[in-house]
């Protein structure tokens, strides 16, 4: 039951972390082009860029608030789900989870707050500076949490030493090869994801009035960012030494007749079979290589699986965008110019960019398994003590009040987009 169980662990922290992830992708690249509609309030159209920023800062808000709510579950199951992994690796991840959080409440502390509610007390510059130091704050908190996933996938710096890894050289850590590559797939995932929602809102909102110049500019700079960061994201995964499998037929992998890269399962028999066998997770006879990638083989198709499916959505999404850029082009960014089949199309934007985000997630973090660090220390090794029904009953409720928050935000996005942004009378003199 040792590979149930690691099936289940896998699967309750991959749904938190992916929940966490749609929302600070959309926290982080909302961050930049709220810094970019609040510049361009400078120039001739004031008014049209000041209102497309008025409105998208509460979207913004709220993905803020969701996905700092979502992070809290990630770091308990971090520690309840994984516990032997902080004593592996706490040298190294303990420093960096601590900046991640030390930057995150610097700047929801010191601008955040300015951003949301000072801009009247402000002037324009300063509520700019403002706004850009909010993207900086976020884009460090992810830079960070990125460095972490960079090095466990790729450990520079450090020597295994008794099960633990000892940190020799931080600028080796923090320079390691395949951080680029993560970094670069996670901020254009992100800007995929903003592109999606200005898209699919302003298009949205095609179908119950006609839209405004604040709007049309929103759907402009949403089809010029979609399309920039599905070439870059596609140009990433295309030109990288740095995936965490090779992209093997799904009949191989059931066949075993494809090992993962590294030859893990190689590794996995020979080099770990006694450690496991001491600690009692693997019985004591000896494996055979089939038996021993019984527990790689379906989380590595679902890897597989997952980039196919990536790399399909992220090309109709790319042939769409293209498409409705040329032809917006010519109308002056005009969507009721579209055809009704085509803003029904681009209405789905926000749920495929979420989709190949998920996908690209999914590939990137299972791609790795049997390991969780390199290919040197294993998911069983650093795994709980969990029952098979406790981590079921886990991932049951888990997803109930995942799907309920969800809810909650489409609602309350569901409510911006159909109101728009609500002046509040301020009437002096009363309560």
């Amino acid at each position: 039951m040792t590979h149930y169980a690691l099936y289940l662990s896998q699967t309750q922290f991959f749904i938190s972390l992916a929940f966490m992830l749609l929302f600070m992708a959309l926290e982080l690249g909302l961050s930049w082009v709220l810094f970019y509609f609040r510049l361009r309030t400078f120039g001739k159209a004031h008014n049209a860029w000041m209102g497309a920023y008025r409105f998208w800062v509460r979207i913004f808000a709220l993905a803020f608030i969701v996905s700092f709510a979502a992070a809290m579950p990630v770091l308990i199951q971090f520690g309840s789900l994984w516990p032997g992994l902080m004593e592996v690796m706490g040298e190294v991840a303990g420093p960096l989870l601590a900046a991640a959080m030390l930057s995150l409440f610097i700047f929801k502390s010191c601008f955040l707050g300015l951003m949301l509610f000072g801009q009247r007390r402000l002037s324009s510059f300063m509520h700019t500076v403002v706004v850009l130091m909010v993207a900086l704050g976020v884009s460090l908190t992810v830079l960070c949490l990125v460095t972490l996933l960079a090095w466990m996938h790729v450990p520079t710096g450090v020597e295994l030493l008794d099960g633990r890894y000892l940190l020799l050289d931080w600028h080796e850590v923090l320079g390691n090869p395949a951080l680029p590559w993560y970094a670069g797939l996670f901020f254009t995932s992100s800007f995929t994801v903003v592109a999606g929602f200005l898209v699919g809102v302003v298009t949205i909102q095609t179908f119950r009035r006609p839209v405004t110049e604040s709007e049309r500019l929103a759907l402009k700079t949403g089809c010029v960012v979609a399309v920039l960061a599905l070439c870059a994201q596609l140009a990433l995964v295309l030109n990288s030494p740095y995936f965490p499998v090779d992209i093997p037929q799904p009949s191989q992998l059931l066949e075993k007749k494809t090992v993962p890269t590294n030859q893990q399962a190689i590794e996995f028999v020979e080099d770990d079979l006694d450690a496991l066998t001491e600690a009692g997770d693997l019985p004591a006879e000896p494996l055979s290589l089939d038996e021993a990638l019984d527990e790689a083989v379906p989380v590595l198709i679902v890897a597989t699986w997952s980039y196919r499916f990536a790399m399909v959505c992220g090309a109709l999404l790319l042939a769409l965008c293209v498409w409705s850029l040329f032809r917006l082009a010519r109308f002056g960014f005009d969507p009721h110019s579209l055809s009704h089949r085509t803003r029904q199309a681009l209405a789905l934007a926000p749920g495929a960019a979420w989709v190949l985000l998920l996908s690209g997630s999914a590939f990137v973090l299972l791609g790795t398994t049997p390991y969780v660090i390199g290919d040197q220390i294993l998911f069983a090794e650093v795994m709980g003590k969990h029952g098979v029904w406790a981590l079921s009953v886990g991932a049951l409720l888990l997803s109930a009040v995942y799907v309920l928050c969800f809810y909650g935000f489409y609602r309350m996005v569901r409510h911006v987009v159909r109101f728009g942004v609500v002046p509040v009378a301020r009437h002096r003199g009363r309560a």
